[in-house]
C-alpha cells in the first residue's frame, strides 16, 4: 500500500478514565481510486505479555481464572481461563512476561520462549499482545499467586492436563482469544497431542 492510501484527519479523546477512547475520523483511498471518510471510536490500549505455562513431564499447563466484564457483557459469566498475562507498563515484553508469571501464578521461571505477536483487536484497539511460553516447575512455585490486589485482580491459578485444556478448546469452555492460540501453538511447536512425538 502506498503511503497516500490512508490519512488521519482529526483524533479527538472522549474518555480517558482507564485508557484514552478516540474517535477517529480518517480518509481512505479505496480500490476504485475513490476517497472515503470514515470515523471510527478506537482504544488507544496499551500493548501487553501473555505467557502459557507448561511442564513437559506432567503433559500440563497453568491458566489463570479471572473476572472480565466485557465477556459478561457479551453473555459469557465473565470467569475466563487465560494465560497469565499483563500490560507491559514500558517494560520488554519478555521482563513483563516472567513478572506477570512470578506475580499470578507465584511461579518462578527463569526465562520465556517468544510465540507469536498479534494485534488483539485491531478494529477497535490499538493493543499489540507479545505472547510467550515457558516450562515451569511445580517445586519452583515460590506463593499462590493471585495478582495485585490494589489493581483489582482476584486470580484463581488452575493447573490442567494439557490435553484436557485443548479439549475445553474444543467444548468452548477456553474462549480467551490469546490462550487458545498459546496452547495450539504448544500443541504444533512443543507437546503435540497425547501419542504424538513432539
Amino acid at each position: 500500500m502506498s503511503s497516500d492510501t490512508v490519512r488521519i484527519v482529526r483524533e479527538e479523546i472522549l474518555s480517558d478514565h482507564y485508557l484514552p477512547l478516540k474517535n477517529v475520523t480518517y480518509a481512505l483511498r479505496r480500490h476504485d481510486g475513490d476517497l472515503q471518510v470514515q470515523s471510527r471510536e478506537v482504544y488507544d490500549s496499551a500493548d501487553g505479555a501473555a505467557v502459557l505455562l507448561y511442564n513437559r513431564t506432567h503433559r500440563s499447563v497453568v491458566l489463570t481464572r479471572q473476572f472480565r466484564v466485557g465477556a459478561r457483557l457479551a453473555g459469557h459469566d465473565g470467569f475466563l481461563l487465560e494465560a497469565a498475562a499483563g500490560m507491559l507498563d514500558g517494560a520488554d515484553p519478555a521482563t513483563r512476561a516472567l513478572a506477570e508469571v512470578r506475580e499470578e501464578t507465584g511461579y518462578d521461571i527463569e526465562r520465556v520462549q517468544p510465540a507469536l505477536q498479534l494485534y488483539a483487536s485491531p478494529a477497535s484497539t490499538t493493543e499489540r499482545v507479545h505472547l510467550f511460553v515457558a516450562e515451569y516447575e511445580r517445586e519452583r512455585r515460590r506463593d499462590g499467586g493471585g495478582g495485585n490486589a490494589e489493581e483489582g485482580e482476584d486470580i484463581e491459578v488452575v493447573e490442567l492436563d494439557f490435553d484436557d485444556a485443548l479439549a475445553m478448546v474444543e467444548t468452548g469452555d477456553i474462549v480467551d482469544a490469546k490462550t487458545v492460540l498459546l496452547l495450539m501453538y504448544l500443541e504444533r511447536k512443543v507437546l503435540g497431542r497425547h501419542g504424538e512425538a513432539s
